[in-house]
């Protein structure tokens, strides 16, 4: 583990306005997120808040927000949002040197929209290859020391195969000492054994045991009967 807690603490604010008045947000300030596991997964639906959160710790760990290694600070320019400039972060006892010191961070974030750049400028050549396996080759490549990995739904390229080879390779990364936050939709990555899994929404966080996660029950349900789902949005 690198770090157990991350929070953030702002003297004055409009509550109304965003990224303040997200529940995920407003939970964060009063509480903190802590971390119980090498790998936590952050699910919910879309604008529950969960992008908004991993953008942030990333952030606030010096990773690039437009997706990037520690060795790329800020290569695209972009100023770190209100949140993630406030975000601090409690260290593990396995990461008190990376936590304190910028030079001794290792790390990575993963933006689904942004991955083939950010792995482009580190070396990684997309050509010749699909965009799926552009992410599985930097996994293969890149992700392989100790360090704090941030991925924002990295299955987005990615077949069910090619998800369960991603479960894989995220499964050595933390027994090579890494630890991973993962915003993410797909019920078969948040299956990986051991992983935390901490539900977004309009009731701000929650932990959640996998096989009570709602997108775990849709997907059931849709699988077993598809047109109980499909007769709401087809004519």
């Amino acid at each position: 583990m690198i770090v157990e807690r991350a929070y953030a603490h702002v003297s004055s604010h409009d509550e109304e306005a965003w990224p303040w008045r997200v529940p995920c947000v407003r939970q964060l300030l009063e509480e903190g997120l802590r971390f119980t596991a090498p790998v936590t997964f952050l699910v919910g639906e879309n604008g529950s808040g969960k992008s908004t959160l991993v953008e942030a710790l990333a952030e606030g760990f010096g990773l690039d927000s437009y997706g990037g290694s520690h060795d790329w600070k800020y290569a695209s320019h972009r100023e770190k949002s209100a949140l993630g400039e406030r975000i601090r972060f409690d260290a593990a006892r396995g990461g008190r040197r990376m936590v304190q010191s910028f030079a001794a961070r290792k790390g990575f974030f993963l933006r689904a929209e942004t991955a083939l750049d950010a792995l482009g400028r580190e070396g990684f050549d997309p050509d010749g290859r699909s965009h799926g396996e552009g992410f599985l080759e930097a996994f293969r490549g890149k992700f392989r020391q100790a360090g704090l990995y941030v991925m924002d739904e990295p299955e987005a390229a990615l077949s069910f195969a090619s998800c369960l080879e991603l479960v894989g390779h995220m499964d050595q990364l933390v027994k090579a000492g890494a630890q991973i936050i993962c915003a993410t939709h797909s019920p078969l990555l948040t299956a990986l054994p051991g992983a935390d899994i901490v539900e977004v929404g309009e009731h701000g966080m929650a932990r959640v045991e996998w096989a009570d996660l709602a997108i775990v029950d849709h997907w059931r349900r849709y699988l077993a009967d598809p047109q109980a789902y499909l007769r709401h949005v087809i004519d």
